[in-house]
């Protein structure tokens, strides 16, 4: 493989956050491919070890120091503007690419790109069709934003034309790809801190679509307006999935206890074959059919995507079993919109269980005021939530929104909601409510996942 902005594979790059979920498989595939790789993570990590095992060069903590003898830098968005390694870079007048820009030069590099964005359910989706082109035997290079054991982590490295990866809308990240089958999964409001309106959001897929050469393909929820909105106008060729009144369409679905579907796939309504799911609720029936949508352009093979489909559990940290302890089953779960803890619960329901007590983080700041209404309604299915403080991530504390007053809110609407500010608060709560048969489900994108994991290591 060969990359148009660095000629020579004895020149070095570095990586700033190269542990993270996105940063860290970009390494490995220049790793791979015979490039000098550097790199600075806040943090040791499995990730880290993995990438130092290849050859990579890391360093622990942000250091002026770390930029040694380095011919380009990639940093990601959440980098700030005063990291001490950024700051180095730009006085040495080195060159700086961010993580979306430098992805799309990989892409380049492969013919078959295929870039799956939406608000929600890219990993899940992702993971999904990790599996099928892998049954199928197509030998992808995966990138994926969570850890998946069939590649046993978050990147594998193929030796065909085929590249899988997740495509972010956030800052406009995904306008800098070269997707040959572009999927929208759904377009919802998030990311209003680079976004003024879901306008903005709508019009920026639109322009995503318009990355796809009139041979590609673009793949979309035929139920979702806007998506079908940008459907209806694109040049290249389309497939539309949804239960009805769509190109591909899941019909006769069916859901055993542990909520999983089965269903029949129709295309045009011609009857394929069957799917049985091994990850649970509606909305995965949506990520398999959009799924199938690629494994069909590729002419896959009806065993090889069912096959794939029915062998993938999804990543980690999506709707993942965590263990079970005094009857109680531990659920952790990514969502941190409300669209997506709606689909949590609405999930955790179709298990067979007693009651569901829902611990959630809620993510940033900025997220968390402008959906707070959202939030107020997106809890309605569980019997009881156990709100934790904000997650900043990224985000400094104004004071304009807080967790107490999202609990308030959610209270007025009859919730029984519970504030905690700390995780052994929330772990100490929690073990005096849960008993035999209930669900105790950690919800959000930050480290919530350590209440349930306390939870199943106590008595």
């Amino acid at each position: 493989m060969s990359f148009d902005f660095i000629k020579d594979k004895n020149k070095k790059v570095h990586f700033i956050g190269i542990g993270g979920i996105s940063m860290s498989g970009l390494a490995a595939v220049l790793l791979n491919s015979g490039f000098k790789v550097s790199g600075s993570d806040a943090k040791n990590s499995p990730i880290v070890e993995k990438l130092k095992s290849f050859g990579a060069e890391i360093y622990i903590g942000h250091r002026r120091e770390n930029i040694n003898n380095v011919d380009l830098i990639v940093y990601t968005a959440a980098i700030p503007n005063d990291n001490p390694e950024l700051l180095e870079a730009k006085e040495k007048n080195i060159q700086l690419m961010d993580r979306a820009e430098f992805l799309g030069h990989i892409m380049k590099g492969h013919k078959y790109n295929v870039a799956i964005s939406g608000t929600h359910g890219k990993t899940t989706c992702t993971s999904m069709l990790s599996h099928v082109t892998l049954d199928g035997n197509l030998d992808p290079t995966i990138l994926v934003g969570g850890e998946l054991d069939i590649i046993d982590g978050n990147f594998r490295i193929g030796n065909s034309e085929y590249f899988l990866t997740e495509a972010c809308e956030y800052k406009r990240s995904f306008l800098k790809f070269f997707p040959y089958v572009g999927v929208i999964l759904n377009i919802d409001a998030d990311h209003l801190d680079c976004y003024k309106d879901i306008n903005e959001i709508a019009e920026t897929f639109e322009k995503f679509s318009n990355l796809i050469p009139d041979d590609g393909y673009l793949v979309g929820y035929g139920e979702d307006p806007r998506v079908k909105n940008i459907i209806n106008k694109a040049k290249c060729n389309t497939l539309s999935y949804g239960f009805e009144n769509a190109d591909v369409t899941a019909r006769n679905v069916n859901f055993n206890k542990m909520g999983c579907a089965s269903f029949d796939v129709y295309k045009d309504d011609e009857n394929l074959f069957s799917v049985s799911l091994s990850v649970p609720g509606k909305h995965n029936v949506l990520n398999a059919l959009a799924t199938i949508c690629v494994s069909l352009i590729f002419n896959i093979t009806y065993d090889s995507i069912a096959s794939g489909l029915s062998k993938c559990k999804g990543a980690h940290k999506r709707f993942e079993y965590k263990g079970e302890i005094n009857g109680v089953t531990v659920i952790d779960d990514y969502a941190h919109h409300p669209t997506e803890i709606k689909a949590t619960l609405s999930t955790a329901k179709k298990i067979d269980h007693n009651k569901i007590y829902c611990v959630f983080q809620p993510h940033t700041y900025t997220r968390t005021k402008t959906l707070f209404d959202e939030f107020t309604t997106a809890f309605d299915d569980a019997d009881e939530l156990i709100l934790m403080d904000i997650y900043a991530a990224r985000e400094k504390d104004t004071g304009i929104v807080s967790s107490g007053m999202l609990g308030d809110a959610i209270r007025e609407r009859g919730i029984k909601c519970t504030n905690v500010h700390s995780h052994d608060e929330a772990l100490e709560y929690v073990k005096s409510k849960v008993g035999n048969d209930d669900l105790l489900l950690t919800v959000g994108a930050g480290d919530v996942v350590i209440v349930g994991e306390k939870y199943l290591e106590s008595k």
